[in-house]
């Protein structure tokens, strides 16, 4: 067709025609502006959209207004030459606070939300927006921060809860949804996979057992719900690799749903989180270890010590046995060893199954409760005034101290406020002499 109007069209012509006739080839190849079709020859295209709207009507969005301490510099503040001979006081002061985050309603008549710890600490006011735009005054309920886990509760009609899941039965792979306020920007929602289950050692909490996902999370998710495709609750955000000062790199980790419920339970019953002690330390199993010890797998726990009179030598267990599961639970390092003894809440039993002398057997252990010895600072220093000391015996399986000093509480006004001591503070040495005990101090 084209030679035969090229013999009777003028060159300009022609140009003119092949174009539009090109022009039109192209446009009939692609798509119609604007959305793409509802269905495909008769087919629906699958989406989120049915699943989120039942869903994101439980993620609510936190704001909090707190209060902080920051320390006063003088010109003499930092020299220690000043502040030890001439006992400069420190000086601090009160700085207000505000922070965002997200939460989710987990129990539409008592009106409990979960949250993250990091999102509502130190807040004397918290105001939770609903998804319909009510503001409503919350009440802390309980906050665990070795897990950093906070329920809270509001008063209001209507609400809507998520249903959890069992986050046991996640797959890498499964694809997940997280719902949150970033950056403040008001509830917005990003899909992805699990990327892998079980990360720990990442610094982040005393007890780790994170999902990690792709899906976006930015700061402001922090407490927003992760979710999977029937719209059920499977974690709660929590952190992104890399902290909190950049965005999003595909690397979001969440606290699976399981052991959020546990922290809540203990947080409606007691107001905190009570846990116990098995009464073991040890480390974990390699290859060459396994090998040594004739065991046919290469993960576990070995047991190098055990507590006298504790639930561990109650319940029969050795140095050298190798623990390899617990309350049916695979166990393949000390940092799960870890996780599980801090879940489990006091008085319960823990079934363990271990390794020794090449014979796989089972014992039973009770979980009893860590007896913190205390004293007031005064008895070991003048300067610890007004701080509540604490002998701390095993705080985790995999360390090999037994013991240590931490610091409490620390009474406003006090001489050891005013000297920068903090709760939580470790007492570790004094004259430069390693102190692990009330009796060593």
């Amino acid at each position: 067709m084209l030679c035969k109007l090229s013999s009777i069209l003028t060159r300009a012509h022609f140009r003119a025609v092949k174009s539009a006739f090109v022009a039109l080839m192209l446009a009939s190849l692609l798509p119609a502006q604007g959305a793409l079709p509802l269905v495909v020859e008769g087919q629906a295209l699958p989406s989120l959209a049915p699943m989120l709207e039942k869903t994101t009507i439980a993620v609510v969005n936190i704001a909090t207004r707190g209060t902080s301490r920051s320390r006063i510099e003088t010109p003499f503040s930092s020299d220690p030459l000043f502040r030890r001979f001439f006992d400069i006081p420190s000086f601090e002061r009160m700085q207000e606070t505000q922070s965002l985050g997200s939460g989710v309603i987990v129990d539409a008549d008592e009106g409990y939300i979960l949250t993250n710890n990091h999102v509502i600490s130190d807040a004397y006011e918290i105001t939770v927006t609903l998804s319909d735009g009510r503001e409503i005054l919350a009440e802390i309920i309980g906050r665990d921060p070795d897990t950093d886990v906070a329920v809270i509760k509001v008063e209001a009609d209507g609400l809507s809860h998520l249903p959890m899941a069992d986050s046991n039965q996640l797959r890498v792979g499964d694809f997940v949804v997280a719902i949150g306020n970033p950056f403040g920007l008001g509830q917005t929602v990003t899909s992805g996979i699990v990327s892998a289950l079980g990360r720990s050692g990442l610094g982040i909490e005393s007890y780790e057992d994170f999902i990690q996902t792709d899906a976006a999370i930015n700061l402001g998710n922090s407490g927003g719900a992760l979710v999977n495709l029937r719209g059920e609750l499977v974690g709660i955000n929590t952190a992104i690799f890399g902290g909190s000062n950049q965005g999003s790199i595909g690397i979001g980790f969440a606290i699976p749903i399981n052991m959020v419920h546990s922290i809540m339970q203990q947080l409606l019953e007691y107001g905190e989180v009570r846990r116990g002690r098995l009464g073991v330390q040890g480390q974990d199993l390699t290859p060459e270890l396994a090998q040594a010890f004739g065991i046919s797998r290469d993960t576990g726990f070995i047991v190098t010590q055990v507590e006298n009179e504790s639930p561990a030598q109650n319940a029969g267990l050795a140095v050298g046995d190798v623990i390899v599961a617990a309350n049916g639970r695979k166990i393949r390092s000390s940092r799960d060893m870890h996780n599980l003894i801090g879940m489990v809440p006091v008085g319960q039993s823990i079934e363990l199954e271990i390794y020794r002398g090449g014979f796989r057997k089972t014992t039973v252990a009770i979980i009893e409760t860590i007896k913190i010895s205390r004293i007031d600072g005064a008895q070991l220093f003048d300067k610890l005034q007004g701080a509540i000391i604490g002998e701390i015996r095993e705080s985790s399986p995999q360390q090999n101290l037994i013991t240590y000093l931490q610091v409490l509480e620390v009474e406003p006004g006090s001489t050891a406020e005013t000297v920068g001591i903090l709760a939580g503070d470790i007492l570790y040495s004094v004259n430069k002499q390693l102190i692990r005990n009330f009796d060593e101090a």
